[in-house]
C-alpha cells in the first residue's frame, strides 16, 4: 500500500471516530505513521483530504457516481438507482460531516475549502439535473418539468431518510423501499 492510500485510510478512520471538526492533519499523519509534511506532499489541506476520503473511501460515493452516470436506464429505474446510492452515501458520510456544523468558523472554512477544490454538496444535485436533462431529451420527461426542483426533492428525501436512520427513527422504511418510492414519486411528477 502506498503512502497516499495509508494516509486516506488513516484519515477515514480518524474522521469517522472523531468527526471532521475534531480531526487534525497532525493526528491523521500520526495515525498513518507519517509526518504532517508527508501528508502535505499528497494533500493541500484537510478539506482536500476529506474530499478524497469521501470519493475514495466511502462506498456510497462510488455507487452514486455510477448511478449518476447511468443515463441510459429508463427513468424510474435510473432514479431508483440514484436514490439507493444517495441513501447509502449520506448514511455512510453523515457521521463524518456532521461535526462540521458544530462551529460557524469551521463550517465557513470548510465551505471555502470546498470552493477552492471545486467540490460541494451541490454537485450531487447538478449531476441529477444532468441525468434528468438527458432523460428529458430522450422524451421520458415532459419539456416544462422543473428539473432542479425534482433533483432537490429526490436528493433531499434521500438525505432526510439517512438522517432519520442515524436518529434510529422507529417507523423508518427500509432503504430499498424508500429509494423505490422516492424514485416513483419523482418520476410521476416529471411525466
Amino acid at each position: 500500500m502506498g503512502t497516499r492510500d495509508r494516509i486516506l485510510d488513516a484519515a477515514a478512520e480518524v474522521i469517522r471516530t472523531r468527526g471532521m471538526a475534531n480531526a487534525t492533519t497532525r493526528e491523521i499523519a500520526k495515525a498513518a505513521g507519517y509526518s504532517e509534511a508527508t501528508l502535505y506532499k499528497h494533500f493541500t489541506g484537510k478539506v482536500e483530504l476529506l474530499v478524497a476520503v469521501l470519493r475514495e473511501r466511502t462506498p456510497g460515493f462510488a455507487h452514486l457516481s455510477r448511478a449518476l452516470g447511468n443515463a441510459g436506464s429508463d427513468l424510474t429505474s435510473g432514479l431508483t438507482a440514484i436514490a439507493s446510492a444517495a441513501i447509502e452515501f449520506y448514511t455512510t458520510s453523515f457521521p463524518m460531516l456532521a461535526s462540521i456544523f458544530s462551529d460557524p468558523s469551521i463550517l465557513a472554512a470548510h465551505t471555502a475549502g470546498l470552493h477552492e477544490v471545486g467540490a460541494g454538496p451541490h454537485r450531487v444535485n447538478e449531476a441529477v439535473v444532468d441525468y434528468l436533462r438527458h432523460q428529458q431529451k430522450q422524451g421520458a420527461i415532459r419539456p416544462d418539468a422543473d428539473l432542479y426542483a425534482a433533483a432537490a426533492l429526490l436528493i433531499g428525501a434521500c438525505f432526510q431518510h439517512a438522517f432519520l436512520g442515524h436518529m434510529n427513527w422507529s417507523d423508518r422504511r427500509p432503504d430499498s423501499a424508500a429509494a423505490e418510492s422516492f424514485a416513483a414519486l419523482t418520476a410521476a411528477a416529471l411525466r
